[in-house]
């Protein structure tokens, strides 16, 4: 067997072993990323700027270091195996159903519950105060953001660099979310985390937006051409602004940004639509990973 099809192979089992779910925590090794990166910041001792940035430049290197070097070893099993082990990297089914769940409160009605939900599974900001077109928006936007960065990110890590580059890219990522905020304590510790996060994420997600605006039969790529810099990320507004374009709906995150100024409050059979939207699109992104494996 090729390596092409040795990998091919790897990612298909990979997609159809999500389908089951995560594995126990025990077993799920961004669980243990996440520990790891917990302890590193628990160590941290640094006082200026300049010590706090090599810190945690350190503390990210050293764990996306022994993640490569995990993937490393690893990649001399069968592809069987890889594939099993690739899994764990990404979480499509996790993601649809998070917004599955939120979209069910709104249906129902229940903005508290759906605001729990919504800050439960997908966001770390504040909801209390959201109104049911801001849990619909924020749901859209999550969706959008981490289907590129949990889905299309670690299919195309593994498809260019094999799953030392896959896991590399989920400590990464991993750390960003845990260490990317601009607080005093991390604002400096956290930062080489977070450029490392904006670079892998270059392709997957213009490759996701652009799969997006396919999906919808190209008329979102006017508002992914106008508003994909509109936020701050170098990345996230790609895919969230086709989405935004491709479903007709205004994404507004209070004194931060908004995409499709022009278009209308979302509501839960918006994130119905959504969800079928990122289906769609991340059958055509796995296709293009796939084609080129």
């Amino acid at each position: 067997m090729t390596p092409n099809n040795s990998r091919r192979r790897a990612l298909l089992l990979a997609l159809a072993l999500d389908a089951l779910g995560e594995p126990p925590a025990r077993l799920h090794p961004v669980i243990y990323m996440g520990n790891y990166l917990k302890w590193a910041r628990k160590n941290w001792q640094g006082l200026t700027p300049g010590q706090q940035l090599a810190e945690g430049a350190v503390g990210w290197a050293l764990g996306a270091g022994l993640a490569a070097g995990a993937g490393f070893m690893a990649s001399r099993l069968p592809w069987y195996t890889q594939g099993a082990l690739l899994k764990p990297l990404l979480a499509r089914k996790a993601l649809f159903g998070a917004v599955a769940e939120v979209c069910a409160a709104l249906e129902r009605g229940d903005l508290p519950e759906a605001r729990r939900l919504l800050a439960w599974h997908l966001v770390s900001r504040d909801t209390s105060g959201l109104s049911a077109a801001e849990v619909a928006g924020a749901a859209i936007e999550s969706l959008a953001e981490n289907l590129s960065d949990s889905v299309v990110a670690p299919l195309l890590a593994y498809r260019v660099g094999g799953l030392p580059l896959a896991a590399a890219y989920r400590l990464t990522n991993t750390a960003d979310a845990l260490w990317g905020y601009r607080t005093p304590e991390l604002e400096w510790a956290g930062k080489a985390a977070a450029r490392a996060d904006d670079l892998l994420n270059l392709a997957p997600a213009r490759l996701t937006a652009l799969c997006a605006v396919t999906a919808s039969g190209g008329h979102a790529w006017r508002v992914w051409a106008r508003d994909r810099r509109s936020t701050a990320s170098p990345n996230a507004g790609h895919p969230m602004s086709a989405f935004a374009g491709a479903l007709g709906v205004r994404l507004d995150k209070r004194s931060v940004y908004v995409l499709n100024a022009g278009g209308r409050e979302p509501d839960a059979a918006d994130v119905r639509r959504a969800l079928r939207l990122a289906q769609r699109t991340f059958v055509l992104a796995t296709l293009a990973v796939m084609l080129d494996v």
